[in-house]
C-alpha cells in the first residue's frame, strides 16, 4: 500500500526558519534508511504558505485564487513522503522513528493511505485504467528524460 506521510506546519516553518544542520543531518539519515528499505517513492519539504496560492472551486463559478500567508497553522503542511509500505502498521513504525520535524516544537506526522485504483469499483472503467497507465508511464519517460 502507498501511504503519503504530512508533516504538518508549525509556527517557525510558516514563519520560514530554516532547519539547523543537526536537524538536515538527522533527517538525512532517516531519508537514506527510508530509501534503503525501499519504502521512500518520493519526500519534499515545502515553502510557507505566504508563497502559495490557493484555487477556491464554486459549484458553477469560475475558480478564484486567495494568495497566501493562510490562517490555522495547524492546518497546514510543511513537507510531505510518499511511502510504500505493506500495511498502515509499517507506516506506523517509520513515522515512530522519524527525528521530530519541528525541533523546539510540537511535531506531527498524519499518515493517510492513496487510493488505489481497486479501490474505484466499477466506477474506474478499463478505459479509464488504460489512461490512468498511459499517463503513469508518460510521466515516467518525462522524469527519466530530465
Amino acid at each position: 500500500m502507498r501511504v503519503m506521510v504530512i508533516v504538518k506546519a508549525s509556527p517557525n516553518s510558516e514563519k520560514g526558519v530554516m532547519p539547523k544542520e543537526e536537524m538536515l543531518a538527522a533527517m538525512g539519515k532517516y531519508n537514506e534508511e527510508l530509501v534503503k528499505a525501499g519504502v521512500m517513492l518520493a519526500g519534499e519539504g515545502l515553502h510557507p504558505s505566504s508563497k502559495g496560492k490557493r484555487v477556491v472551486f464554486g459549484d458553477g463559478k469560475k475558480p478564484s485564487v486567495v494568495d497566501g500567508p493562510f490562517a490555522e497553522t495547524k492546518e497546514l503542511i510543511a513537507g510531505y513522503w510518499l511511502w510504500q509500505v505493506r500495511n498502515m502498521d509499517e507506516a506506523l513504525e517509520w513515522a515512530r522513528r522519524c527525528p521530530n520535524p519541528m525541533p523546539g516544537e510540537e511535531g506531527v506526522l498524519e499518515i493517510r493511505p492513496v487510493f488505489e485504483a481497486s479501490d474505484f469499483g466499477e466506477e474506474f472503467t478499463p478505459e479509464l485504467r488504460a489512461q490512468e497507465d498511459r499517463l503513469r508511464v508518460e510521466m515516467e519517460q518525462q522524469q527519466r528524460a530530465k
